[in-house]
């Protein structure tokens, strides 16, 4: 971090990440709670050198394709969520099944990663920046960042001119024993 006044305007900035979930029975594919934590991660900005608890220095994160959350064990069947309006006899459950059926997979992400943030009042103003789809398409490809694929000393057209400029140099027989 900066130490001089004002020059850290850059890394307060946020950014826009984006998450395509793979098909469930594919090995890259993580499970429900180890993605949340990585989302979490990033809407806290801890992933930045700037990170502060009591500061809101995280980044936007934009989830596709989350039918294709995968969940481990027999959680869609047996896990249940609650609800309580305080009030005398009013205490709901639903399956993890029903809530999907119901709201979509982008509702169990949103409740993990929920659960995962810090208990404070920043926590709102977090969850607000997840935009979470149940297929590809979404509204932010503009707000994505595209990055270059690698490149390596070779692909320079002035090395590669170079390299092809230079003569071929035949090694030299070797005499066998």
């Amino acid at each position: 971090m900066s130490q001089v006044i004002g020059q850290t305007r850059l890394a307060y900035s946020r950014t826009w990440h984006h998450l395509a979930l793979p098909p469930p029975n594919t090995p890259e594919a993580p499970a429900c709670g180890r993605l949340a934590s990585r989302i979490a991660l990033l809407l806290m900005g801890k992933h930045k050198p700037i990170y502060d608890p009591s500061t809101d220095c995280g980044d936007y994160v934009v989830i596709t394709n989350c039918s294709n959350l995968k969940v481990t064990g027999k959680k869609r069947e047996q896990k249940m969520y609650y609800t309580h309006t305080t009030r005398p006899g009013s205490l709901k459950s639903m399956s993890m099944e029903k809530l999907m059926d119901k709201w979509g997979a982008g509702e169990i992400l949103v409740r993990a990663v929920r659960g995962m943030l810090p208990k404070n009042r920043l926590r709102d103003k977090r969850l607000l920046r997840l935009k979470i789809f149940e297929y590809d398409a979404h509204p932010y490809e503009q707000n994505i960042l595209k990055y270059p694929k690698k490149m390596t000393v070779l692909d320079f057209p002035e090395v590669k001119e170079a390299i092809s400029s230079q003569p071929v140099l035949e090694q030299p027989a070797v005499a066998e024993k």
